[in-house]
């Protein structure tokens, strides 16, 4: 490289001499524009694709910092954006009941049974109240021949006769149903019923915890389970039958591995890790991906909404799931569950959340103090799982006290497979560069076990210095990089810089689009959850500034660049910091928003102020 190179002071992370110019994108002379984007608080009448509240005075769609001294602790930026507004969701009396939403006109009407019912149950009523449709080709239909939205499908018009029933194509419907399904892990109503009334069987877990003198307590932990080992034992001894999974104990040689060395990782990723982001990522080249966190507790409850975040879709060859508990009881059972009764390769153990509601429990980057907790967490998920357990972490909790070094030899020996380090702290999260010099020393520390690093990787220059940089790293996980060019995996695999037009940009949010619509489905609900996924999405998304308009490229993560235009009406729109111009952009692929429709980001972008 032709770029002089020298440590970050700060972070430890090596940065171009250039770039230590207080943040700043250099931007070619005739893109920049002097006057700033048009403020969010304007009256809705000079902006009328709004409908709607959809942000605040600040470019970044956050609120205002409030400028009282004594209030700045209590309302200083975090992380979240707590100032949002409660999602858009449709009133059950404005929907049609799901019991007759998917009646054809060749199978017997179905009945609702629910006296208390509050859903629409007349077909012509729902009709003239039904938003207007946004398209006539229906992305489901299309593929499977059958639309399971029926007339609330907002694509319904070549699948919906004039009196409300449901067309269904038998022949393409035959056939799919003979594929196996694309999408793994979906919860079935009987394994919520059995998890809900405490009757699957966790003795496996029950043994394995005992054996490290976990003491069962708590909700979770009693479980009314006949077939459990605590319920069993009478006077101290077993009835029924001994299990070989009671006497033998996989060894480490028979379990799953994967090929650590030189993948390339899109990290978990609370909120915008979604299953139809994941498929962008994967499209793009990705080799491992990871599901968002989920909570063990709510997974041992059958919570349908946290088990949307285990699904798994089929281009995902290497695929694991994130979990996060403070318990090792619960954490071992539901490593347990994930392990026998989903499609999974392993199973992360959440230890860098930031967040205080779930760092106040004890979990995430509040597990980093409970070291024998830990202990019991990481060495029964380990016995009870027979995929790599694996963990994600960060370099500890507070800026001048990095404890992961310490950490990293306790995983090793605990029997972690490989440990994922993001190289900030709990209280820097996104505010410093992430420093690759400790996650070097932790990884040399971790030997033999293979270890990641994340942070501030936006190309394929980040991506080769670090490589050849720090040697015993053996792989990267990329989060913000890639949410704000996906397409960096494949930077990275063709090694050169690629200048993605505005066109091919819209062209993969119209792909998420698709997506989306298989995922949350194409009826109003489902519409408004993708929309509001994308505007999560985009929100990351316009901070991509094109290479064709950098003065001296590769962008870097933190440095941002004067307000400027791009090379066509589109490039210009997409690099708006305006909410309002984000619904625009959904607008052209979802149709107009609610009238009582909103958004605000949920994360904020310090790192970008």
């Amino acid at each position: 490289m032709s770029d002089s190179i020298e440590n970050n002071e700060n972070g430890g992370s090596l940065v171009r001499k250039e770039d230590k110019m207080a943040g700043v994108c250099l931007i070619k002379p005739e893109f920049i524009i002097e006057e700033p984007v048009q403020s969010l608080n304007q009256d809705k009448s000079k902006n009328p694709s709004t409908n709607g509240t959809v942000g605040t005075d600040s470019q970044d769609g956050e609120p205002p910092p409030k400028k009282s001294k004594e209030n700045y602790k209590k309302n200083k930026p975090r992380g979240q954006n707590k100032n949002r507004s409660v999602p858009f969701k449709t009133l059950r009396e404005h929907n049609l009941c799901p019991w007759i939403v998917d009646s054809t006109v060749d199978e017997a009407e179905k009945k609702c049974s629910n006296e208390k019912c509050t859903f629409i149950h007349d077909r012509a009523e729902y009709v003239k109240i039904k938003p207007e449709d946004i398209g006539a080709d229906c992305p489901i239909f299309e593929i499977t021949g059958r639309c399971p939205r029926g007339l609330a499908c907002r694509f319904g018009s070549k699948h919906v006769t004039q009196d409300g029933f449901n067309i269904v194509d038998k022949e393409k419907h035959e056939e799919y149903l003979k594929l196996p399904t694309s999408v793994k892990n979906q919860i079935s109503q009987e394994m919520i019923e059995k998890l809900r009334r405490y009757k699957y069987d966790f003795s496996k877990s029950e043994k394995i915890t005992t054996k490290y003198n976990w003491k069962s307590k708590g909700k979770f932990d009693k479980t009314k389970n006949p077939q459990s080992t605590e319920s069993n034992e009478k006077e101290g001894e077993k009835v029924g039958p001994i299990l070989d999974t009671d006497e033998i104990k996989l060894r480490s040689s028979e379990k799953k591995t994967i090929e650590w060395k030189d993948k390339l990782m899109l990290a978990p990723l609370t909120t915008l890790g979604n299953l139809p982001f994941r498929r962008i990522c994967k499209e793009f080249g990705a080799d491992i991906t990871c599901g968002e966190m989920a909570l063990a507790p709510k997974l041992l409850q059958g919570t349908r909404e946290e088990w949307a975040l285990v699904k798994r879709h089929e281009s995902e060859d290497i695929f694991g799931v994130q979990v996060a508990g403070n318990n090792p009881g619960v954490l071992t059972r539901c490593c347990q569950l994930l392990n026998d009764d989903t499609q999974i390769d392993f199973v992360d153990l959440n230890l860098g959340c930031p967040i205080d509601l779930i760092y106040k429990q004890g979990s995430g980057c509040g597990m980093l103090n409970r070291l024998n907790i830990l202990e019991i967490v990481v060495k029964s998920a380990v016995d009870v799982l027979d995929v790599p357990f694996t963990i994600k972490t960060r370099t500890g909790i507070s800026m001048d006290k990095p404890i992961a070094h310490k950490l990293m030899p306790k995983f090793r020996d605990w029997g972690a497979a490989m440990i994922n380090i993001h190289g900030r702290s709990r209280e820097q999260r996104y505010t410093k560069l992430a420093n690759w010099d400790y996650i070097e020393q932790c990884a040399q520390v971790a030997a033999p076990v293979p270890v990641y690093g994340t942070g501030d990787i936006l190309s394929y220059d980040d991506y080769q210095r670090i490589r050849s940089t720090y040697p015993t790293v053996q792989g990267v996980s990329i989060a913000r990089g890639a949410l704000i060019k996906p397409w960096i995996f494949q930077e990275i695999k063709e090694q050169k810089l690629i200048d993605f037009s505005s066109k091919e940009r819209f062209d993969m949010l119209k792909k998420f689009t698709t997506y989306g619509l298989e995922h949350w489905g194409s009826d109003t609900r489902g519409v408004e959850t993708t929309r509001r996924f994308m505007l999560e999405w985009i929100s990351f998304l316009y901070r991509y500034v094109p290479v064709g308009i950098l003065q001296d490229p590769p962008q870097r993560m933190n440095n941002r660049p004067p307000f400027y235009k791009g090379r066509d009406e589109l490039e210009t729109l997409m690099a708006s910091a305006n909410c309002a111009d984000w619904i625009k952009l959904s607008e052209m692929l979802l149709g107009k928003v609610p009238d009582s429709f909103n958004f605000l980001p949920k994360h904020k972008a310090n790192s970008w102020n």
